[in-house]
Order: C-alpha cells, then sequence, then structure tokens
C-alpha cells in the first residue's frame, strides 16, 4: 500500500519529466536523421541519414565545438575557485544573523533580465565606455579598451552570469557541515587548512558536484553571452544551434549539432568524474589505511549521518 502511494505522488513528476523532457529531445533526435527539403521547407524525414552529423562535424563547426568546450570548462573552474571561498565565508565565518542577507546580495542578479544585465557588461566593455575612459585616464592602458567581441569577454561574461548557480549549493553543502566536526579536527591537531581539505571539503562533496552541474551544464549552451559580448570572434554552439533553426531553417542541421552538444556535455561530464575519481584515490586509500578500515563505509557513513 505504502508503496503504491509513492508511485502516486511521484506519476505527476514523471508526466512532466517525460512530456517536457523526455518528448522534446526525442523530437530533436528525430529530426536530425532528416534533411531539409528545399529553400522553404524546414525539416523532413522521409530519407534518414546521418549526413547532419557528419555536416556538423565539419572542420567549421568543429572550431566551434572546440570554443564552446574551452568557454565551459575555463568558466565553470573560474566559478569553483571564486564560489568556493565566497561560500565558505558566507556559511561558517559570517555571522548567522547576516547569512540570509548575504544569500539575498547572491541573487540580486537574478532579479534583472538575464539579457539586459548580459548587455550591461556590453556597455561597460565598450571602447568608449566608462571602464576604458577610467583605464586611460590613469594611465593602465594607452588606447580604448579592446576587449568587447572576444573570448575574453564571453568568459566574463558566463562567469558573471553563472556564478550564483556556483555559490548557492557550495553554501547549502558548507553550512550542513557540523561546527563540532571541525572542532574536533582542531583538537586533534589538525591545523586550518587540514581541517578544511580533510573534514569540510570531503563532507561538502555533494554541493561542489551540484554547483559545477548547474553551471557547465546551462554554460555550454548559453549563446546570449556568445552572441552579445563574442560577436564572431566568441562563436559558440548555442548560437549555431539557434541561427539554424531561427534563421537558416534547418532543423536537421541544427538539430544534429543539438545532439552533439548534448554527447559533448556527458562525455566531458564523465570524464571530469573520472579523473577526479583518480585524483582522489590515493587519498582514500591512505585514509582506509590509517584508519585500518576494510571498507570505506564502515566509517564514512557514521560521519555522514552525523554531519547531516
Amino acid at each position: 500500500m505504502r508503496k503504491s502511494a509513492g508511485v502516486a505522488l511521484a506519476f505527476p513528476a514523471w508526466v512532466w519529466l517525460l512530456v517536457f523532457f523526455v518528448a522534446p529531445v526525442g523530437m530533436v533526435i528525430w529530426f536530425s536523421f532528416g534533411y531539409k527539403p528545399g529553400i522553404f521547407g524546414t525539416h523532413a524525414n522521409d530519407v534518414l541519414s546521418f549526413d547532419r552529423y557528419a555536416e556538423a562535424m565539419s572542420p567549421t563547426f568543429f572550431a566551434t565545438f572546440q570554443n564552446t568546450l574551452w568557454v565551459g570548462i575555463a568558466g565553470t573552474v573560474i566559478c569553483l575557485l571564486v564560489g568556493l571561498p565566497v561560500a565558505y565565508w558566507m556559511a561558517v565565518k559570517a555571522p548567522p544573523s547576516r547569512r540570509g542577507l548575504l544569500v539575498a546580495l547572491v541573487m540580486v542578479p537574478f532579479w534583472t533580465n538575464f539579457l539586459v544585465r548580459t548587455i550591461g557588461w556590453q556597455v561597460i566593455l565598450a571602447p568608449e565606455g566608462w571602464l576604458s575612459s577610467t583605464l586611460q585616464a590613469v594611465g593602465l592602458i594607452d588606447g580604448p579598451l579592446e576587449l568587447l567581441y572576444t573570448r575574453g569577454a564571453v568568459l566574463l561574461g558566463v562567469v558573471y552570469n553563472y556564478l550564483p548557480l556556483m555559490i548557492l549549493p557550495l553554501f547549502v553543502a558548507f553550512d550542513r557541515v557540523s561546527g563540532p566536526l571541525r572542532e574536533a579536527s582542531k583538537d586533534l591537531g589538525a591545523g586550518k587548512w587540514t581541517t578544511f581539505f580533510r573534514v569540510t571539503l570531503p563532507l561538502a562533496r555533494p554541493g561542489v558536484v551540484a554547483g559545477v552541474l548547474l553551471v557547465f551544464i546551462p554554460l555550454m549552451g548559453d549563446y546570449i553571452t556568445a552572441t552579445v559580448l563574442g560577436g564572431a570572434k566568441g562563436n559558440m554552439v548555442g548560437q549555431l544551434v539557434a541561427s539554424q533553426f531561427q534563421t537558416a531553417q534547418n532543423w536537421a542541421l541544427g538539430s544534429a549539432m543539438a545532439v552533439l552538444l548534448i554527447i559533448v556535455i556527458m562525455a566531458t561530464v564523465a570524464v571530469g568524474a573520472g579523473l577526479v575519481w583518480l585524483v582522489t584515490l590515493p587519498f582514500r586509500t591512505r585514509n582506509r589505511l590509517v584508519l585500518g578500515e576494510p571498507e570505506p563505509s564502515a566509517v564514512s557513513k557514521p560521519v555522514e549521518e552525523v554531519a547531516a
């Protein structure tokens, strides 16, 4: 009876997932095997082939995929490096009475439309903008600022737009780490850095994983930031997909690009998870040997329960 009740409660979520995720993605995959029928057609699937995938992997488009992957990885890493200390300070060092205000300040950019705040950076980075004039006035640069419509401008824009998505899950994860665990580590002789890397950060790992995924996945498909701040020099796959659907009206080629983008994202996440597992394996093995654990669950499970 309880199992049936659980299935009934989950049924609306499964319907929502099926209608608004599985079905659209399935349609995109189906369109990717078709072709553009003439000048005024958008797609046709009477003849199925992999030709659109071969076209999407041509040298011109492949360079855009490389640029997108570079921006996605670099932007995610920068967001992690910036968001980690900020979230730790908010959750551990800041007074509890002000943490709600700090979270609200992190959310302030989301009170403005995504496009509007990206255009704001276009105004700031413009060669005739106030930032360029200020830098020239103080003598830091000799001529107008030449940052707009470059890959650096796109990277700056995506870090600004997606940084809150990294800070919030990290803040929640650090906030859930019990203070007595850190105090016990210090009482046993561990310093601040040792406590952070051996106690706090491992327990906050779910927040790190959530933040990385929340930033990397939408960043890879972002085309607004690349269009507004990058121009022709900041092309990303999202721009190509949007142009094929909206301008060229070639839904088959756009769908093939979208499917390849999904594959690239999944492959990158899998490779990243594998690298993290390999890098942390010696530390996990050493901890088990020091503690004399036959299995990792013997100690990790009680610690996680205490932390919760």
